[in-house]
């Protein structure tokens, strides 16, 4: 589950780690309020105006911008706020900004020079340990570091059983060329980072830049954080962080009637029973000369509704012709899977209006051949994962 950067700091600040206060504001009024507030709280005289979107590159496509008075404040919250914004990371048609970060100004001037860093906590899925990944390049695409400079960043490899040791942090501080109260600061900021990732159960925490401001100061002035799903039942108190209209609206809709669909960009889509079979399928869709339009897993429960649910949610996607079934009858019997498709084939009318290939092997696998061939409807049946993909070949061309 993704976050926006209010709630990854949110998250932040409950372990202890110092952040780059602001509010969040969901209109010009709003923003205007918040930035009074921040000043009475903060002494800050200059605010900036973040977009709150799951994606990256904010400032590239002109969501994050600094505001010098409450006039600027107002237009430039009054901008952002409604523009559908266009990053790197986002589709062409970009994401709509509902919300923005009003925050304080933290590059204010002072004894030494303030100084960005790049911090990321994420597991290492080779060594099966957490890491953090750090830079002296803080503010830029880590991408583009590790392309241009790799001898710029640096990583520090974790035993989770054993978590995160002094040392470890000082050596984090030491390679960003840190000395004095700056050098305690990371330190300090290093250990509450890891321990947040840790008992939040998030996949990633991101914050880019990690800042040192002109009086010593470390803090986050960003942060991109993903939450594991599997673990929200830890935290109840996360549930309410999600927010849907960030979410592709297909992919929300399955979830909520409980099946596994991830939206992809082919023109076949994918109904499948297990992961590691919706994979090859979609593997072998690729060679029959497609692309897969999505992952779908059904589960161990492909009866007529579910089916019929499955079909529903693949042709909300325009850009599918064909739709490829692929059952593996253990759990379930092949031929109730193909009952079921007969069944949600009748119900749905005109609803399906592309070609349908059906392959079931397993348990009565020769009794559901049978029951599709002799339906009379517009399926074609399939016994051999080859026999399957020539029938996806040949109604794509």
């Amino acid at each position: 589950m993704n976050l926006h950067e209010y709630q990854g700091k949110e998250i932040l600040s409950s372990f202890g780690v110092r952040i780059q206060r602001g509010i969040v504001a969901q209109n010009a009024n709003e923003a205007v309020a918040a930035a009074k507030q921040l000043t009475a709280e903060t002494g800050t005289s200059w605010h900036v105006i973040k977009a709150q979107v799951h994606a990256g590159g904010r400032g590239k496509g002109g969501g994050v911008k600094l505001a010098k008075n409450l006039q600027e404040v107002e237009s430039i919250a009054e901008q952002i706020i409604g523009m559908n914004l266009i990053t790197p990371q986002t589709s062409a048609e970009g994401k709509k900004v509902h919300q923005v970060l009003v925050a304080e100004d933290v590059y204010y001037p002072g004894d030494s020079e303030p100084d960005e860093f790049y911090m990321s906590v994420l597991l290492n899925r080779t060594t099966g340990r957490n890491m953090i990944m750090y830079s002296t390049e803080g503010g830029m695409d880590i991408e583009t570091v590790a392309e241009e400079t790799p001898h710029l960043i640096f990583t520090e490899e974790i035993d989770p059983a054993v978590g995160i040791l002094p040392f470890q942090a000082r050596r984090v501080a030491f390679n960003l060329g840190l000395s004095g109260a700056a050098f305690k600061e990371m330190v300090k900021f290093v250990m509450a980072l890891y321990t947040a990732y840790v008992k939040s159960d998030a996949s990633l925490f991101e914050i880019n830049p990690v800042l040192k401001t002109s009086d010593e100061k470390i803090m986050a002035v960003d942060a991109k954080v993903t939450l594991d799903d599997n673990a929200l039942y830890r935290h109840k108190n996360y549930v309410d962080m999600r927010d849907i209209r960030e979410e592709n609206p297909i992919e929300v809709e399955a979830k909520e009637v409980g099946l596994n669909y991830v939206d992809l960009d082919g023109n076949v889509g994918c109904m499948v029973n297990g992961a590691g079979l919706a994979m090859a399928t979609m593997d072998l869709i690729k060679q029959a000369g497609g692309e897969p339009a999505n992952f779908l897993d059904v589960g161990g429960t492909a009866d007529a509704k579910r089916v019929e649910t499955a079909f529903r949610i693949i042709l909300k996607d325009p850009n599918v012709k064909a739709i490829l079934i692929n059952i593996f009858g253990g759990i379930v019997r092949c031929d109730r899977v193909a009952q079921g498709v007969v069944d949600a084939y009748k119900n749905m009318g005109d609803a399906i209006n592309v070609p349908i290939i059906v392959r079931l092997q397993g348990t009565n696998a020769d009794i559901a051949k049978e029951l599709i061939d002799n339906s009379g409807l517009d399926v074609q049946s399939a016994v051999l994962f080859q026999e399957a993909a020539d029938k996806v070949q040949a109604v794509l061309a």
